[in-house]
């Protein structure tokens, strides 16, 4: 089977910097097949990041390798990242970034061993711009990867990596408390409270943000299709998290609601 890449950024496509980066790729790795996950991160958005790669990444077949590049301090001491984690590879900056797919919430193969390196080890010949590791680092090293070097290669030093600060949902008398961690293009809302916690019959119901929503959502859905155009359904998404939606409308913008905003399942009586 070809080697599969894949790549992550906040670049857009408007530049060529994407097409900097698999250009590098396939100078080192012409078998490669090249995936674009998305290049869509809002701009510095490192916990969107996090979020999208541990959507798509592990579907992957093993031994695929990701780069994953949203990297506001990229050319400072920031340290470089190779992470081995249930037979898939990623690399990337060590900001938080690697949080969801190392096992820590949506996404993440909690259990899986993990060996997170440094990259330390530059074949002296490599030249790094200092605004531009994506293409003069992690693709390089990806690209050698997926050729057949080692990780070893290029990292030495085992280490733990950073890991964005998640907010945690909490039990109180009334229920579950937690707040929404991500906004899809759609305007659905996930939540960080994970569906297998969450009582078919939601009893008094749900309040997100100051909207009191208790009526609408007395039960636990499973799709759109469930109500009404325009009806606001809860329902357990594709991550394994409670979710929260408009039938072909925006529940963000029905309930003002975004990243942050809290979440209250009362429980039943």
């Amino acid at each position: 089977m070809r080697p599969i890449i894949t790549l992550l950024t906040d670049f857009g496509t408007q530049d060529g910097y994407v097409g900097a980066m698999k250009g590098v790729i396939l100078g080192d790795a012409p078998e490669a097949a090249i995936v674009d996950l998305t290049h869509d991160i809002p701009p510095q958005d490192v916990l969107a990041g996090a979020f999208a790669l541990a959507q798509a990444a592990p579907y992957f077949p093993v031994g695929t390798v990701h780069v994953a590049v949203v990297d506001p301090g990229v050319g400072t001491e920031r340290r470089a990242l190779v992470a081995e984690h249930a037979g898939h590879v990623y690399i990337g900056p060590d900001n938080g970034l690697f949080t969801f797919v190392l096992g820590e919430g949506p996404g993440g193969t909690a259990g899986a061993a993990s060996r997170v390196r440094v990259i330390d080890r530059l074949p002296s010949e490599w030249s790094l711009h200092p605004t531009f590791h994506g293409r003069d680092l992690f693709a390089r090293v990806a690209a050698r990867l997926a050729a057949g070097d080692a990780p070893t290669r290029f990292a030495g030093a085992e280490v733990e990596p950073r890991r964005l600060e998640l907010p945690r949902p909490s039990e109180t008398p009334e229920g579950l408390d937690g707040v929404v961690i991500h906004c899809d293009r759609f305007g659905n809302l996930v939540t960080n409270l994970a569906t297998r916690l969450i009582p078919e019959r939601l009893g008094a119901g749900l309040r997100c943000g100051g909207v009191e929503v208790a009526g609408a959502l007395a039960t636990l859905g499973t799709t759109y299709g469930d109500v009404a155009p325009g009806e606001l359904v809860a329902y357990g998404g594709s991550a394994g998290y409670l979710e929260i939606g408009v039938r072909d409308g925006s529940a963000a913008a029905r309930l003002g609601a975004r990243r942050g905003t809290p979440v209250r399942v009362r429980r039943p009586r």
